[in-house]
């Protein structure tokens, strides 16, 4: 059972900042994009960022585009997520996961590993 374990999630004021960590075994991202989503109470699961395994490609959603910033250390088999200028409707479950090889980073139906997720909560 391979393990992608979130965490850095918690409680911030809107405007805050919170910077998400995704640790996973070394041999499952290998050369693999990983990619955030998250999901809210009562909607699906979206996409947030992906980035590919040497970093040189990174993508974000509209939503965070400017606001979030996606990066890993493949020494460290650990992908970052830190998010500036947090607003209530980022609240949500924020997921890390790794793509398939030749997968659609924007498709969460084209990654096969998943972590467990974190909370995050912005408050107004």
């Amino acid at each position: 059972q391979v393990q992608l374990v979130e965490s850095g999630g918690g409680l911030v004021q809107a405007g805050g900042s919170l910077k998400l960590s995704c640790a996973a075994p070394e041999r499952t991202v290998r050369s693999r994009t990983m990619g955030w989503f998250r999901q809210a109470p009562g909607k699906e699961r979206e996409f947030v960022s992906a980035i590919t395994w040497r970093g040189t490609y990174t993508y974000y959603a509209d939503s965070v585009k400017g606001r979030f910033t996606i990066s890993r250390d493949n020494a460290k088999s650990t992908v970052y997520l830190q998010m500036n200028s947090l607003k209530p409707e980022d609240t949500a479950v924020y997921y890390c996961a790794v793509l398939i090889v030749g997968g659609n980073y924007y498709y969460d139906h084209e990654y096969d590993y998943w972590g467990r997720g974190t909370q995050v909560t912005v408050s107004s």
